[in-house]
């Protein structure tokens, strides 16, 4: 076995995994507050790079200006989200919640295919596009913005839910009626666990966007974000964050050797499978409370 080329696609795949990561840190912010599964997280993080391309062009400001005004944009998207779409249903039945957010994961594609249409944009972040070299080994300094972003949201997620606020959106999670009891403002505290993860879709968006391109696909990162949250706990911050890294080196080197072997399509086959397994061996993950239902 090449030790380079195996270290090579271990340390990419990693730092990929973080960049999921942060897909799966919205779902698990929605999810740790008020116990919704989110359907839509993907289609947030495809309109937060549309949105932020937008900023960037018509304002003409520099990107690292753009960025942090759509991250604004979507806190208020995401709070508005909740307010007209999901506050309504406090209460119902979760399967109507799931679809609910299903339903706005294709009217938010279906949305930005009418304003942007379909044609993929190149959302010019400032990263150098030469790679970092360790030794013979090839980094992709888009991989490492990425981790590295992923690695301090996650710190700063730490210290939020050990603040008062972060205390009560985790009481309104274990019990929405025993919240109102007391006094908690469930609606105020769901709508900022929306308004947090639209917020951290867009960085996510933002950063992808700038590796691919952004389109519509970008909206097919639910599946590896859903993948990451599952595997590491649905409650789980630190799980998303170890998930990630997990999954992305596993598929990473999985990739890198079965493609060449049957073709391509690898990646998918390896996260659908760690999807599946996850579910039917732990099904609240490797991190998660063990009262976590499947979804």
């Amino acid at each position: 076995m090449d030790l380079s080329l195996f270290l090579e696609l271990a340390i990419n795949g990693a730092l990929s995994g973080l960049m999921y990561s942060l897909v799966a840190l919205g779902i698990v912010l929605i999810y740790k507050s008020s116990s919704v599964p989110n359907l839509a997280q993907g289609a947030l993080a495809m309109l937060g790079a549309f949105v932020t391309l937008a900023v960037f062009e018509v304002l003409k400001a520099p990107m690292w200006v753009a960025l942090p005004v759509a991250m604004v944009l979507m806190f208020l998207i995401g709070m508005g989200i909740e307010r007209v779409a999901l506050r309504r249903l406090a209460g119902r039945p979760l399967v109507m919640i799931l679809m609910m957010t299903l339903a706005l994961d294709i009217f938010v594609r279906a949305s930005a295919l009418v304003a942007w249409g379909g044609t993929n944009r190149v959302l010019p972040l400032p990263i150098s596009s030469d790679p970092l070299f360790l030794g013979s080994v090839l980094i992709n300094r888009s991989y490492v913005a990425g981790g590295v972003t992923a690695l301090l949201l996650f710190g700063f997620f730490v210290l939020f839910f050990r603040t008062r606020m972060g205390i009560v959106l985790r009481a309104i999670s274990d019990d929405y009626t025993a919240s109102w009891s007391v006094g908690i403002s469930v609606e105020r505290g769901v709508a900022l666990s929306w308004a947090m993860s639209a917020a951290v879709a867009t960085l996510a968006g933002a950063l992808w966007g700038s590796i691919q391109g952004v389109d519509q696909s970008l909206s097919q990162l639910l599946l590896m974000g859903v993948a990451v949250a599952v595997l590491g706990g649905l409650d789980s911050i630190g799980g998303a964050i170890v998930a990630g890294l997990l999954l992305g080196m596993f598929q990473g080197v999985a990739s890198g050797y079965l493609d060449r072997l049957v073709g391509g399509g690898s990646r998918e086959l390896v996260v659908a499978a760690t999807l599946v397994l996850t579910i039917l061996i732990r099904p609240h993950g490797l991190f998660g409370r063990e009262d976590i239902q499947r979804i």
